[in-house]
C-alpha cells in the first residue's frame, strides 16, 4: 500500500494495492499488521459502518467529545469530498482542515484519527461509504460543528444544492462548540 500524509500530517491518504485482470479487481481494504507497518498507526478497529446518500448529502462535521473514533473511510460505489478538520485546541493545526475525493474507481482511503472532525458530500448520483472506526458509537456523546463555518472556510465543491438533516442543519458554529479535552 501506499501511504501519503496530507497537510495535515496525522490524517492519511492509503492507496492499497489493487491487483486487475480481465475478471475484474482484488484488493485486502484492511490488514491490521500491514496498515500499522505503513501508517505507524496500529489501529484497533470495533466497528464497521456503512451509509448510502443521494448526491448532494452532506454528512457532518461530527465528532465525539468522549469516545473519540479514529475513522478509516473507503467508497464502494460512487465519489464524495472527504474533509478531516483539526479540533484539538492544543494542536498547532487547530481549526485546519484537509479535503480528498475518495471514488469507488481508485480505491483511495482517508485515516482521520481521534481528536478531528470529520464530515463528507456525495459527488456523484449516490454513493456508498464504508468506515471502520476504533470506538464505539456514543449518541450521548456525539457533537457537530456547521459544515459552512467562516471559522474553518472548508472549500467544499460546488454542488446544485446541499441537503443536511436536521441535527447538522442546526449544529452550531466552532466558537459555541463544546470541544474534546
Amino acid at each position: 500500500m501506499k501511504v501519503t500524509p496530507t497537510a495535515l500530517p496525522e490524517v492519511l491518504v492509503i492507496e492499497p494495492q489493487v491487483f486487475r485482470d480481465d475478471r475484474g479487481f482484488f484488493f485486502e481494504s484492511f490488514n491490521r499488521r500491514n496498515f500499522a507497518r505503513a501508517t505507524g498507526v496500529d489501529a484497533e478497529f470495533v466497528q464497521d459502518n456503512l451509509s448510502y446518500s443521494g448526491r448532494g448529502v452532506l454528512r457532518g462535521l461530527h465528532y465525539q467529545i468522549r469516545q473519540p473514533q479514529g475513522k478509516l473511510m473507503h467508497v464502494i460505489q460512487g465519489s464524495i469530498f472527504d474533509v478531516a478538520v483539526d479540533i484539538r485546541r492544543s494542536s498547532p493545526t487547530f481549526k485546519h482542515w484537509v479535503g480528498i475525493e475518495l471514488t469507488s474507481q481508485d480505491h483511495k482511503q482517508l485515516w482521520t484519527p481521534p481528536g478531528f472532525a470529520h464530515g463528507f458530500v456525495v459527488l456523484s448520483e449516490a454513493a456508498e461509504v464504508f468506515y471502520k472506526v476504533t470506538d464505539y458509537y456514543a449518541p450521548e456523546h456525539e457533537r457537530s460543528i456547521r459544515w459552512d463555518d467562516p471559522d474553518l472556510a472548508i472549500e467544499w465543491p460546488a454542488l446544485p444544492s446541499i441537503l443536511l438533516s436536521k441535527r447538522d442543519q442546526d449544529a452550531p458554529f466552532l466558537p459555541s462548540c463544546e470541544l474534546p479535552s
